[in-house]
């Protein structure tokens, strides 16, 4: 249930205080988070809440913050929840290590680490997986810079996480799985974790990070991601949100990448009341490459939001951007994508482009690409489309005995199926395309309806 009243730095105040103390009495070796920690909460309370007055903001609507009072989710769920529990979230065909978060703590008997690899270094914020190595520690403390209340408050309340190191001479050869669960709470809950990955010279790896949630509570997740990826290093990142309908979901992901690394993300964001991704690439070496994909889908009064910035600091580096939307009913699409182009960065090869389908003429699109290029020496560009479905194809597919709804929705996989052909892991791929569709089905069933009522009446 809802509390009345504003959420205001008061309120943030009182989430402060409540879950610091807490977290402040773990493990004697959690001692180094400290610093982190109070630094967060000074800025958590000095910076502004966000507000359609922001540039950042404009088209982000977050008047949930007026109307819901968080509390900061505990570890108790967890603590009843079995293996088994997690039937229907869990990849069919996995055979790596996968770490489970419930209400963003640790749940170690229904993680799986008994095939960790040569190589793989994996640690928790909460000691769980032993203790962390003085290399992440350093990191972490280097990522400790606040964009927003969100990251700070993510700093300051962090509850858990992964630290993942991939040495140098590591090819891993399966994927790392991070599973984030949420359970369904009287009040509704905040929780905050914290990512770590570390790809040092010359290692490889694929990480899959997925949020899910088990019933249909409001549970607001405050994620923060950071990647550092080391000199020819390669990391295949793909992230899935599926969460519930009323869930709310805020990702802040930073990754950084030195000369000749390679970074491929994918991401699906397919569920939740409202979702925002921020996501961050700084190019600090000569000859890097990224490739980031992604898919938003917005259902009725669903909002979902990628805030890109994409930063060539060092010449010779290459960067593709594809991210499409499909939207129904009052749903809402926002993406804002930058890419920057620093005066030093000669032979930039640079391409971002954002396509939109519309499936009613209620939803909304606000679409901002942006080039910002102080180089003289760039191949640059940047696109975006926003659509209605091709009548003319409707019509032929029905004419061909396709029932309405089946030719909305073939029409509809066919604009999704370029960026979800991409995911390169096969359990990933298929559970993204079986979510797709099946989320999609309601709302494509409803206008083949409507379209065929319209047809009849006429």
């Amino acid at each position: 249930m809802n509390t009345a009243g504003m959420t205001t730095g008061t309120d943030l105040h009182r989430l402060i205080d409540e879950a610091l103390p807490v977290l402040q009495t773990g493990r004697p070796d959690d001692s180094w988070l400290a610093n982190i920690r109070e630094k967060g909460r000074a800025d958590a309370l000095t910076l502004a809440l966000p507000n359609r007055k922001q540039e950042a903001w404009r088209y982000t609507p977050v008047g949930f913050l007026e109307q819901t009072r968080y509390r900061a989710l505990t570890d108790g769920p967890f603590k009843a929840l079995q293996l088994s529990d997690l039937d229907d979230l869990l990849l069919r065909g996995g055979t790596g290590p996968r770490l489970v978060f419930v209400n963003g703590y640790l749940a170690p008997r229904l993680s799986e680490l008994s095939q960790n690899q040569r190589g793989i270094a994996l640690s928790s914020l909460s000691g769980g997986l032993g203790p962390v190595r003085q290399a992440l520690r350093s990191r972490m403390g280097d990522s400790s810079r606040h964009a927003d209340v969100f990251t700070a408050l993510n700093s300051a309340l962090m509850t858990d996480g992964a630290l993942i190191r991939i040495a140098g001479d590591c090819m891993a050869e399966t994927p790392i799985e991070i599973l984030h669960v949420t359970v369904n709470s009287e009040e509704p809950g905040i929780c905050h974790p914290r990512h770590l990955i570390v790809v040092e010279e010359g290692g490889r790896a694929e990480v899959i990070e997925r949020y899910c949630s088990l019933g249909s509570g409001g549970v607001f997740t405050n994620a923060k991601i950071d990647i550092s990826l080391d000199a020819s290093s390669t990391l295949q990142h793909q992230r899935l949100l599926e969460e519930g309908e009323d869930a709310r979901h805020r990702s802040d992901l930073q990754v950084r990448l030195a000369e000749h690394s390679s970074y491929q993300l994918n991401q699906l964001a397919l569920g939740g009341a409202w979702s925002r991704s921020d996501i961050k690439v700084t190019f600090d070496g000569e000859g890097a490459s990224a490739e980031l994909d992604g898919l938003m889908l917005a259902r009725d009064g669903q909002l979902n939001d990628v805030h890109l910035d994409v930063r060539h600091e060092a010449p010779g580096c290459t960067s593709r951007e594809t991210f499409k939307g499909i939207l129904e009913g009052k749903g809402k699409v926002v993406f804002d994508g930058r890419i920057l182009v620093a005066k030093d960065a000669q032979k930039t090869d640079a391409r971002l482009s954002n396509d939109n389908l519309m499936l009613s003429r209620s939803a909304e699109v606000d679409s901002k690409p942006q080039l910002e290029i102080f180089a003289d020496d760039v191949k640059c560009s940047h696109g975006t489309t926003v659509g209605e479905l091709d009548a003319d194809m409707v019509f032929y597919l029905r004419s061909r005995g396709i029932p309405g709804g089946r030719a909305v929705q073939m029409l509809c996989q066919g604009f999704a199926q370029e960026v979800i052909d991409r995911i390169p892991n096969d359990g990933l791929r298929a559970r993204a395309g079986a979510m797709f569709e099946q989320r999609l089905a309601a709302p494509v069933q409803a206008l083949a309806e409507a379209e065929e009522g319209v047809e009849h009446a006429g």
